[in-house]
């Protein structure tokens, strides 16, 4: 991953779509060709950014905070009971079955459990990289409503391909941010293929399918969520639909999401 040109210590996967200089998002300016960084950008008045509307990615941390306790009440590093990770998986990772039998919050827990330490360290860090992008630019009600809508559908998704297996992760949830950002970039005239988040879905798409013991329902599942909530908000900031109704049309949309894998289930 690349960094901010003016800010080294900043990883970030925009470019400046007239110079090609990787930019951070205190550094993009919007334009209608696109992110500027803001020696190309040549305003003389003062720009809004994409991080004035936030000045630190709040939701991302809380997200990530609760991430690793649930990890670390799993029993990891000596922290909870040796058999605390069994408990946690048995009452709250998802499976078809439990679900039917009215367990229906492990559609929402089932996204705070890990398999492991590598598990939650990409995860998060994928998380982290992202939030840090998409939730200064779309706001921080948008960015949750984003994640919860991405973490019911990759459940949805887990529910239809594998019913009977135990499945844990945030993985659903992250891939619905990717699936927003790229929504986001490419409504910018960013073409996300030619920044981080393009091959980085592609990726971990393959990576899904190659690999065994990994959800493919859930990824996709979320990828999907997070992409059609990435879109509704679009069309409120083209001014297609109002603000309210396009987060209006999105709780409904994360209900709906939510009773079809109860359905499934």
């Amino acid at each position: 991953m690349e960094t901010c040109y003016r800010h080294p210590n900043r990883e970030t996967g925009v470019h400046c779509s007239n110079c090609g200089r990787p930019i951070c998002p205190d550094c993009m300016t919007p334009t209608p060709v696109g992110m500027r960084c803001p020696e190309c950008s040549s305003q003389r008045t003062r720009v809004r950014t994409l991080r004035s509307t936030t000045s630190e990615p709040m939701v991302t941390y809380v997200l990530i905070a609760l991430n690793m306790i649930v990890f670390l009440a799993e029993g990891q590093f000596g922290v909870g009971s040796a058999s605390g990770g069994t408990r946690l998986f048995d009452k709250f990772a998802l499976d078809g079955p439990d679900v039917a039998n009215g367990d229906y919050w492990r559609i929402v827990s089932s996204g705070f459990l890990h398999a492991g330490l590598l598990h939650i360290f990409f995860n998060m860090y994928l998380l982290y990289l992202i939030g840090r992008m998409l939730e200064p630019a779309i706001g921080s009600v948008r960015f949750a409503l984003v994640y919860a809508v991405s973490l019911f559908a990759g459940a949805l998704g887990a529910l239809i391909v594998t019913p009977d297996a135990l499945t844990v992760g945030a993985s659903g949830a992250v891939f619905g941010l990717m699936g927003a950002a790229a929504v986001e970039m490419s409504a910018r005239g960013i073409n996300p293929m030619e920044t981080g988040i393009g091959p980085l879905i592609i990726f971990n798409l393959l990576f899904s399918f190659v690999f065994s013991g990994i959800s493919v329902g859930g990824h996709i599942g979320g990828l999907i969520g997070g992409a059609v909530t990435g879109f509704l908000f679009l069309q409120a900031d083209k001014r297609r639909i109002p603000r309210q109704a396009a987060l209006g049309l999105t709780v409904a949309l994360g209900a709906l999401v939510f009773a079809a894998a109860v359905y499934v289930a």
